[in-house]
């Protein structure tokens, strides 16, 4: 076998051809533009595009049911938040140093550390506001999910999300999207918002008629006699895991929702129906505004750079966008520690340090979040950020474990089952149709 003057043999290119490039190019799809040392790694192909966003769509469908666990579970929201955004910017972090540093640095496209030296603050402000109104939708949905349940409370802010953020980025996007298949796409994403609204009232009066009933079930009520309405050791324990399967009452009975209330962090009986939804829907039009700034600081299509300086590559804005995220997160929920909101128990950042209780799946948490984010920024750069909200399919995956999980809408009323499926139909239409709609970035 001779040598190259490299020291390389001269078949190693066909070795490598005949063994590692085979499951590399099922990996990945061939048009991506992967560095081998000469150039940044980005996603270019509308293909490789869908691929980042159907990885992105399981991870942001997955994080919430792990939050919404922890809460039903007795774990405080803030102690969980901050664990989260730990994590979350990690993500962040391990993308920058890895993705945005492959290759050279170019005066087109530059690295993550060497953009952090240049004059792109405009840009960079544009990712900080994207990172700022994630981070109050992602807080506001951890106390959605508790009043309004984790299947509608992604559906309708997902929804929202795509009536106005779409709007947006294909606007700002140069209209690459097909319009003729997205605004019928949105439409849908609109009648779906509609439905949920209309599922969490059905299911309230499927739940208020139970619970009015529960003094003439004998079996259930024996079960919730002894049971303080105050969380306490013996009511935190995981009994949706069958710790005590004794006491444990059958999803969907006016016992298990008790049995929920006495251990869960944020009590929600006796409260108005429309907190839920009015935190729900405030949720919504935060996560519309955040993929928008976001193009904008990728893009910079108004134009806000000083002649020369290039772009801000999409691992760089990202950076940018996760800091401000985590700053603010940990600036309110430090705050919410001390003055808790919506009822939730007073503690203490030495009692946060001390609550290892869940805290390992609430860092698994953020780094499912940060790196469907990434994921779903990497697609949106190839594709149009406009089509690139396909990903807010993420209820569809948050539904199945909200339904696993949790009992979701078990033993509700044939009402409720009717406009729950046409809310899911509805939402299953608007992701076809929206990836329908890709285009490509010139």
């Amino acid at each position: 076998m001779r040598k190259t003057n490299s020291g390389v043999p001269q078949n190693w290119f066909c070795s490598a051809m005949d063994l590692s490039a085979v499951p590399l190019l099922i990996f990945l799809p061939s048009e991506w533009n992967f560095s081998s040392g000469l150039n940044m790694y980005v996603v270019e192909s509308k293909g490789g595009a869908i691929a980042c966003m159907l990885l992105a769509l399981i991870f942001l469908g997955t994080w919430p049911a792990i939050l919404t666990l922890l809460e039903r579970r007795g774990r405080l929201p803030q102690h969980t938040y901050l664990d989260y955004s730990i994590t979350n910017f990690l993500a962040a972090i391990l993308i920058a140093l890895t993705f945005g540093q492959i290759g050279n640095s170019t005066p087109e496209m530059p690295n993550f550390l060497t953009q952090l030296s240049q004059d792109n603050w405009p840009c960079v402000l544009f990712a900080m506001t994207g990172g700022v109104v994630l981070s109050l939708g992602n807080l506001s949905t951890q106390y959605a999910w508790a009043f309004v349940g984790l299947s509608v409370t992604e559906v309708i802010t997902s929804s929202i999300t795509v009536v106005i953020g779409t709007t947006f980025n294909y606007f700002l996007d140069d209209k690459i999207n097909r319009a003729d298949i997205l605004f019928p796409g949105v439409g849908c994403f609109l009648i779906a918002v509609c439905l949920g609204a209309a599922v969490h009232s059905s299911n309230a009066a499927d739940n208020k008629v139970k619970l009015d009933s529960l003094s003439s079930d004998h079996i259930d009520a024996a079960k919730v006699s002894n049971t303080s309405m105050i969380p306490n050791e013996a009511a935190s324990k995981d009994l949706e895991n069958g710790n005590d399967p004794a006491q444990k009452a059958k999803a969907g009975t006016a016992g298990f929702l008790v049995q929920l209330e006495n251990r869960r962090s944020i009590k929600v009986f006796g409260r108005n129906t429309y907190i839920g939804l009015g935190i729900t829907f405030f949720a919504g039009v935060c996560f519309s505004l955040f993929s928008p700034a976001f193009n904008l600081a990728t893009n910079d299509q108004w134009n806000t750079l000083k002649t020369g300086v290039p772009h801000l590559v999409v691992y760089t804005a990202f950076f940018y966008f996760s800091l401000s995220c985590f700053v603010l997160a940990i600036i309110l929920n430090i705050t919410f520690l001390y003055h808790p909101v919506l009822g939730s128990p007073k503690t203490s950042f030495q009692a946060y340090l001390r609550d290892w209780n869940g805290r390992g799946w609430a860092l698994l948490a953020g780094l499912l979040c940060g790196f469907g984010n990434g994921l779903q920024f990497m697609g949106g750069q190839a594709a149009g950020y406009a089509a690139a909200d396909a990903v807010q399919a993420l209820p569809l995956v948050s539904t199945f474990w909200g339904i696993l999980l949790f009992g979701e809408y078990r033993k509700s009323s044939r009402r409720t089952y009717i406009l729950l499926f046409g809310m899911l139909f509805m939402f299953i239409t608007a992701i076809a149709v929206l990836m329908a709609s890709s285009g490509h970035r010139k």
